[in-house]
């Protein structure tokens, strides 16, 4: 899939620490969640069907992978 992240609005969760262990997203791309590594901007981008990334963060949420 070639999806053009030039113009992407990045964000972090607000319950990022400052640890620099933080990925970021991209909303507002239909169908899929951009996802990158917040150290490294300029690096690669995953790309995640959007059902996927709304199935993961539900698991965090109800703490299926624990203390994370």
């Amino acid at each position: 899939m070639d999806v053009d992240l030039k113009d992407a609005r990045w964000r972090k969760s607000s319950f990022s620490g400052g640890g620099g262990a933080c990925v970021e997203v991209a909303d507002g791309f239909p169908g899929v969640m951009p996802v990158r590594d917040s150290k490294d901007p300029d690096g690669p981008a995953l790309l995640f069907p959007a059902s996927a990334w709304q199935s993961f963060v539900a698991a965090v949420r109800v703490g299926d992978f624990g203390a994370v």
